[in-house]
């Protein structure tokens, strides 16, 4: 079980396991935020908080929108919004502990350009 928080607690994430992989993306957000994102699907997660406890922002073409905490503005994750992926959703795992994310390969992905990995 992993447990992540942003920094004031009033956002709280239980995954059961340990992503695979990571990824850094680079596009116009994500380079922005420093994000590094753990992909599961909805029911792979719980999240603890209050209902109003994130701001979204859907940009672009509006098929994800990112979450931030509305106390301390950590970036938490972002959800599907588009009718291909509604139940995909991305961890920031900046949040989790230092040790529960060791070891776990980055992928670098060029969402800026190309919409590749770039290793």
């Amino acid at each position: 079980m992993i447990t992540a928080s942003c920094h004031c607690g009033a956002v709280r994430i239980e995954i059961a396991e340990p992503p695979k992989r990571l990824t850094e993306c680079n596009c116009s957000i994500c380079r922005r935020l420093g994000a590094l994102w753990a992909y599961y699907t909805r029911d792979q997660i719980v999240f603890d908080m209050a209902p109003d406890a994130t701001v979204g922002y859907a940009q672009g073409d509006k098929t994800l929108e990112t979450h931030h905490c509305r106390t301390c503005g950590c970036t938490t994750h972002w959800s599907g919004l588009g009718p291909e992926n509604p139940d995909r959703v991305a961890v920031n795992a900046r949040l989790f502990a230092p040790e529960d994310r060791a070891g776990i390969p980055v992928r670098h992905f060029d969402g800026a350009d190309t919409w590749t990995f770039l290793d």
